[in-house]
């Protein structure tokens, strides 16, 4: 059975006002988001990894590093944040100023409606679904994976492991910062998973309010 601990990368100084930080703009953290970072790695110090492994961009390779430190940390392409072309860098109001229509059919169909110039959800679960499969036939058979990727590639990631609809992915799950996800995968990815532990901020002191609607 293969366990997946899986992460968003801290905020970075372009998470406030939020705005769409895909494969584009490649940021470090923040400072508050490295003590983040601390605090998860902390709570994750007993743990024996066998691998870790983060999306190559600076964001997430920065929060691997210091969750685990001294430790060596793989990069795969396949859990890169959803290319979001046009709207890189750009807030919600931005992008409903500029691209409304299109951007109502995409809050509608984010699976099937690419991004302008850039990714779809189901694009991007294919990238999640090539990645999963290639974990759990990597193994080891009993082996434990820590993912430190991206809100948007994470919540697709779990659709994709859980059997739920890439469309959904942004009414069904929530990945804050730093946050803790785990799920057991028994067998191969076809059989689906067993979601454990789901966005757990607890680590971090005050509690994140489950009613606030935000993420991409």
């Amino acid at each position: 059975m293969l366990t997946v601990f899986l992460t968003r990368h801290g905020a970075t100084l372009r998470s406030d006002p939020e705005q769409h930080l895909g494969q584009g703009i490649d940021i470090g953290l923040s400072d508050a988001a490295r003590s983040a970072a601390r605090a998860l790695g902390a709570r994750l110090e007993g743990v024996a990894f066998d691998r870790i492994v983060s999306s190559p961009l600076r964001r997430a390779l920065e929060t691997a590093g210091t969750v685990a430190p001294g430790r060596l940390v793989e990069t795969d392409p396949r859990i890169a944040e959803m290319d979001y072309g046009e709207w890189e860098g750009l807030t919600y109001e931005e992008i409903y100023a500029r691209d409304l229509e299109l951007r109502r059919r995409w809050e509608d169909d984010p699976a099937g409606t690419p991004c302008p110039g850039g990714e779809s959800g189901d694009d991007v679960a294919a990238r999640a679904r090539s990645f999963l499969a290639d974990a759990i036939a990597r193994g080891p058979h009993d082996g434990r994976i820590l993912i430190v990727a991206h809100a948007t590639l994470n919540r697709i990631l779990l659709c994709v492991a859980l059997g739920v609809p890439v469309r959904d992915y942004r009414r069904r799950f929530r990945q804050d910062p730093t946050n803790l996800t785990v799920l057991n995968l028994p067998g191969p990815l076809e059989d689906g998973a067993l979601l454990l532990v789901a966005n757990d901020t607890s680590h971090l002191g005050a509690a994140v309010a489950p009613w606030r609607e935000d993420g991409h």
